[in-house]
C-alpha cells in the first residue's frame, strides 16, 4: 500500500459496530457468527479511494470504545483529518456519548472534520421498535457539529461506500487547499527574499535631472 494521505479515526461507545464498519469497507466482509471482540487501543487499516478522478489513501484507525481505554485513545486523535463518530441506532446511550467524543476532538484536534454514523440500520429496518435514535433526534446534533449524518448497515453494506466517499471527498479538498496555502506561503517567502536582496544590493532610485 502506498503512503497514507489522510488519517481518519473512528470513535464511539463499545459494541456500536466500529470494527464491523471498517471490515465491511476495507474487506467487504461481515460475519454475524463472530462474537463481539473489544478493540484494545486501536486497530489500523487503509484503503485507496477515488472521487472525481482524484485518488487518496485513507488511513483508518478503529479505536477502543471502553471508558478504561479513553486516555489511550487520545493518542490516536493527533493529526486526524476526519473523524467518524459512531452510535448504535438501537442504543440511545451510545448516541448520548457522541457529544463527549466531539468535545474531546475539538479540544485536541479542532480542525478535524466530523461525520456522524448511525450503525445497525438492518436491525431497525427489520423491527422498527428496536430503533432508539431517530433521524429527527440525530439531525440537530449533526447540524450543531456541522457534520454529515449517515445511517449504515455493516451487514448489508448500506451507505458505507457513501460514508467513506464523503470522507474521502473532504480529505481530497483539504489536501488541495493545504497545497494552495503552502504554495502561497512559499511565494510570499520568495518575494520577501527578493525584497531583501534588492535592499542588500543597495538598489538606489536615480532622481530626474532638473
Amino acid at each position: 500500500m502506498s503512503k497514507i494521505d489522510s488519517k481518519v479515526v473512528l470513535l464511539g461507545k463499545a459494541h456500536v459496530g466500529k470494527t464491523c464498519l471498517v471490515n465491511r469497507y476495507i474487506r467487504g466482509t461481515f460475519d454475524s457468527a463472530v462474537p463481539y471482540q473489544n478493540t484494545i487501543g486501536a486497530a489500523f487499516g487503509s484503503k485507496k479511494e477515488t472521487v472525481g478522478g482524484k485518488s487518496i489513501v485513507l488511513g483508518i484507525w478503529d479505536t477502543a470504545g471502553h471508558e478504561r481505554y479513553e486516555s489511550m485513545v487520545k493518542l490516536y486523535y493527533r493529526d486526524a483529518t476526519a473523524a467518524i463518530l459512531c452510535f448504535d441506532l438501537t442504543d440511545k446511550t451510545s448516541f448520548d456519548r457522541v457529544r463527549f467524543w466531539a468535545g474531546e476532538l475539538k479540544q485536541l484536534e479542532k480542525d478535524c472534520k466530523l461525520f456522524l454514523c448511525g450503525t445497525k440500520k438492518d436491525l431497525v429496518d427489520v423491527d422498527a421498535y428496536k430503533r432508539e435514535v431517530t433521524v429527527k433526534a440525530a439531525k440537530p446534533l449533526a447540524d450543531d457539529l456541522q457534520a454529515a449524518l449517515f445511517e449504515t448497515s455493516s451487514k448489508s453494506g448500506e451507505n458505507i461506500e457513501q460514508l467513506f466517499q464523503s470522507v474521502a471527498k473532504y480529505c481530497i479538498q483539504k489536501r488541495e487547499n493545504d497545497e494552495i496555502k503552502q504554495k502561497g506561503d512559499q511565494d510570499r517567502i520568495q518575494l520577501g527574499r527578493e525584497k531583501t536582496y534588492l535592499v542588500n544590493s543597495r538598489c538606489i532610485r536615480i532622481p530626474k535631472c532638473q
